[in-house]
């Protein structure tokens, strides 16, 4: 079995103020983009590898996880004889995903493409910190998101898509963060 973490993250293109330097008794101006834009990721973090693959669904429900599915077992297939042992949290929509394609006996033909490959391991309730790829979303928005201004959603996309580009291929950084197992 190779271990994968997966879930799900919204970059909003409001700047995040998180720390920053200013001069005692003034007050800081921050541009920042009015409204709610935001980017959306379906990510899967390879435990062994440290690669991640990240894909951008419209939305998160029960078909856009059953397609970031799909999309990730046809762009990394496992290697010959070995199952994908995927965690996911307890996500409505990963409930029902899991639901639909079934498991053991009960899988369900239209999904024989994911049950062929993949089995599921729940996470306990409320317990995002025992999932890596959340760190990878907390590494993302430090070194690339927070105190930073982004005048659209597209430059916003533009560089969440450089930095998930960087940690597609096997890479150190990532495999750390998955080290705690």
């Amino acid at each position: 079995m190779i271990v994968v973490y997966q879930d799900e993250v919204h970059f909003q293109a409001q700047t995040t103020v998180t720390a920053a330097w200013f001069k005692k008794g003034t007050d800081p101006k921050v541009k920042s983009l009015p409204g709610r834009s935001k980017v959306s990721y379906s990510g899967f973090l390879i435990q062994d590898s440290g690669m991640l693959f990240t894909c951008k669904p419209s939305r998160f429900n029960t078909s856009t996880t059953i397609e970031s599915l799909r999309s990730f077992l046809a762009t990394c297939p496992p290697p010959e004889g070995k199952k994908y042992a995927i965690v996911m949290d307890n996500a409505s929509w990963h409930k029902a995903a899991k639901k639909a394609i079934g498991s053991g006996r009960l899988r369900h033909p239209a999904f024989y493409d994911i049950s062929n490959y993949v089995v599921f391991i729940d996470m306990p309730p409320y317990s995002p910190d025992l999932n890596p790829i959340e760190q990878v979303w907390r590494v993302t928005r430090r070194e690339f998101t927070h105190n930073r201004f982004f005048k659209s959603i597209i430059v916003l996309e533009g560089t969440t898509d450089r930095a998930f580009a960087e940690w597609a291929k096997p890479n150190a950084q990532l495999q750390s963060l998955c080290g705690f197992m």
